[in-house]
Parts: structure tokens; C-alpha cells; sequence
């Protein structure tokens, strides 16, 4: 954060030990000195014992200096000692793991100076962490989790296998099984290596401008079985032609995962519906299906990594496909939405920016996403 912007998010002293303060020492210094000459001239007055005359200066300004360095003492404990020896214990519990942390400020929001502002960073650099360190922990226990399962299958159907009384039938049975599981762990590590890259920015999009329609009949065909195997109608409503400037193959990833979705969770007989409209600025690509939908709180999570609104993992996935979708979208300069409501089905609406006539300022743009 820039100095600048500190300074408008927060009411930041100038600084520590402000000229007010310095001004205050002083006049303390001069009152002294004054109160002093005042002294002398009492006790010359008095006639008190000669003996005194000397020792009281002595023993005045040793209070005088005694009593300044004690107030200078605090203000160095309030303002430096004490805060700081409270950052070196957290930062200390931070380096052992402990994430809890929080480092109070020494004055008021509306008090606030430059050593506040740097606890107040310490005390929000804690709190990343911990959320880093509990989405580390989460995708740990749900890749664990996620190829548990198919491993499992594989392990069963294997022993199986070699048993003597298996028929030809079953064997064959078993085996399509250990494919499909195997199958299904190999799509698990492939996503997860696929979002490893594009949440790290390694992988350099290769950007061309094609024609998104053509793009998308190839993908609906890809599910022309199993759109018979369901019964599911399909209705597509799209131009001959319409352009975009991205990536091919990453939006490939795009339109297959949102297809793939709607035929999953869609239910025998109903219905699959993809529509594309264009506007001067936008191109809009909308899959929508007649399934199960989803609730308000599986929307706001629809697009975490792992999240699968089927708690009982009944359908097949891995809880992948939509961050993918989301993290190529935010890398293409494009948008996704989602609208759904339980039993009445679910629609992903899909915004791209129109190419641009040069061919490089989308480009350009796109390219800055990866930096």
C-alpha cells in the first residue's frame, strides 16, 4: 500500500513524537529555569542558611532531570518497547504455526501512527495466511478424499478379478469398472494440474480470433450419446457465425464442462438449451438445462475449487470443472453467471468481449492477466 493510500484509509499521525510534544518538553525546560531563579531570590531575600544556597540548585535540577527522563522513559516504553516486544511475540507464534494472532494497535482508528499502520499489516499478513493455510489444508483433504474413492474401486474390483469362479461376463464387468475408475482419477489429476497452471500463470494462452458457433456444434456433438442415452431434448439457438479473440483450446474447457454438467445433472426426458447473442460490445453464450438446480448457498460456492453441491458425491465429478471455467474466463477478460433454483434447473450465462478490430488490444489485455 502506498503511503498515499494509508493515508486515506486510515487517519495516520505524521509523526511520532510530534512538534507539539517537543514544544511542551521545552516549555516545561523554561518554567523550570524560571521557577529556579524565583527560588534563589527567595531564599536571598529570607536571609536562609548560606549552606542551602548551593545545594538547592543541585537538588532542584536532579528532580527537574530525574522527572524528564522518567516521562521520556514512558513515552519510549508506550510508543516503541511495549508494541514492538507484542509484535516479536506474535510474529514468533506465527513462525510456529499459529495463525490466530492479532496484534492490538496502540491508539485509536482516529490516532492512528505509522506503527499502528504496520501492525495493522502484520495483523491482516496473519490473516491471509491462515486462509491459505485452511485452503491448503481443504484441498489436501479433498484431493485425498477425491482419489480415495476410484483407488478404492480399482483395489475391490481387482480382488475380484482373481478370484477362480469369475465368469467371462463378470470378468469383462470388472474390468470396464477398473477403466472407469481409473479413468475418472486420471481426469482428477489432469484437472488439478490444469488449474495448478492457470492459477500460477504458466500457461502462455495462444490468442486467435475464430468462430465461437462452430466451436460450440463441435462440443454439443461430443454429446450427441449421451444426449439419446437420456432422452434429453436439445434446443440451440445461435448465429452462423460469430467471432471471438481468445484461447481455442482453453475455452474448449469451457463450453465442455458447462455441457457436461447440464447432461449430468439433468434428468431423463428433460431439457438442454444453448443459446448465443451478441450485442455491440459482447458476446453471450447461455447453457441452460431443466434439472435439479441448485440452492442459494450452493451458488455462492458453485465456482470453489472441490465444492460439489451433491453432498453424497452420487454424481460423478471431482468438484474441478467450474473453477477451471471461472479462472479461463478471468484470463480471456470474460465473465460467467449463474441463475438456478431448486427443481427447476440451473443456467450459466458465459460474457466475452467482442475481438478487437486491431487484433491487439484484447491481446494486450489478455497477456497483463498473466503478469
Amino acid at each position: 500500500m502506498k503511503k498515499s493510500d494509508r493515508n486515506q484509509e486510515f487517519k495516520v499521525k505524521e509523526e511520532l513524537f510530534p512538534l507539539s510534544l517537543l514544544g511542551i518538553c521545552f516549555g516545561v525546560l523554561l518554567l523550570m529555569s524560571g521557577l529556579h531563579m524565583n527560588v534563589i531570590v527567595i531564599i536571598n531575600t529570607l536571609n536562609i542558611a548560606t549552606w542551602l544556597q548551593p545545594v538547592f540548585p543541585i537538588l532542584y535540577w536532579l528532580a527537574v532531570a530525574a522527572g524528564l527522563t522518567l516521562f521520556i522513559r514512558k513515552k519510549m516504553k508506550q510508543t516503541y518497547e511495549e508494541p514492538l516486544h507484542r509484535l516479536a511475540e506474535a510474529t514468533q507464534k506465527v513462525a510456529g504455526g499459529d495463525f490466530s494472532v492479532y496484534v492490538p494497535t496502540i491508539h485509536t482508528s482516529d490516532k492512528l501512527d505509522y506503527l499502528d499502520v504496520m501492525i495493522l499489516d502484520f495483523d491482516r499478513m496473519v490473516e491471509e495466511l491462515g486462509s491459505v493455510e485452511t485452503l491448503k489444508t481443504d484441498f489436501v483433504s479433498n484431493v485425498s478424499h477425491e482419489m480415495k474413492t476410484p483407488i478404492a474401486i480399482i483395489r475391490n474390483y481387482a480382488e475380484l478379478l482373481e478370484g477362480k469362479n469369475v465368469t467371462d461376463a463378470e470378468r469383462v464387468e470388472y474390468a470396464q469398472n477398473i477403466g472407469q475408475a481409473a479413468s475418472r482419477l486420471s481426469d482428477l489429476i489432469t484437472n488439478i494440474l490444469r488449474l495448478n497452471k492457470l492459477e500460477n500463470q504458466t500457461i502462455d494462452p495462444e490468442i486467435e480470433v475464430y468462430d465461437l458457433c462452430g466451436q460450440l456444434e463441435e462440443c454439443i456433438l461430443n454429446y450427441e450419446n449421451a444426449l439419446d442415452e437420456k432422452e434429453l431434448e436439445l434446443e440451440v439457438d445461435m448465429d452462423d457465425r460469430a467471432y471471438i479473440q481468445a484461447d481455442r483450446s482453453l475455452m474448449e474447457l469451457v463450453w465442455n464442462n458447462l455441457i457436461s454438467n447440464a447432461v449430468k445433472f439433468t434428468e431423463k426426458g428433460g431439457t438442454i438449451a444453448v443459446r448465443q447473442t451478441a450485442s455491440t460490445d459482447y458476446i453471450e453464450v447461455s447453457v441452460s438445462d431443466s434439472g435439479c438446480g441448485m440452492s442459494e448457498a450452493s451458488m455462492r460456492h458453485i465456482f470453489d475449487k472441490f465444492y460439489q453441491g451433491d453432498s453424497s458425491h452420487a454424481k460423478e465429478g471431482n468438484g474441478l470443472g467450474l473453477a477451471l471455467v471461472r479462472r479461463v474466463l478471468e484470463l480471456m477478460n470474460g465473465d460467467i453467471t449463474v441463475m438456478s433454483e431448486e427443481g427447476r434447473g440451473s443456467n450459466f450465462t458465459v460474457k466475452l468481449p467482442l475481438p478487437d478490430p486491431g487484433g491487439q488490444n484484447q491481446t494486450d489485455s489478455i497477456r497483463e492477466n498473466l503478469q
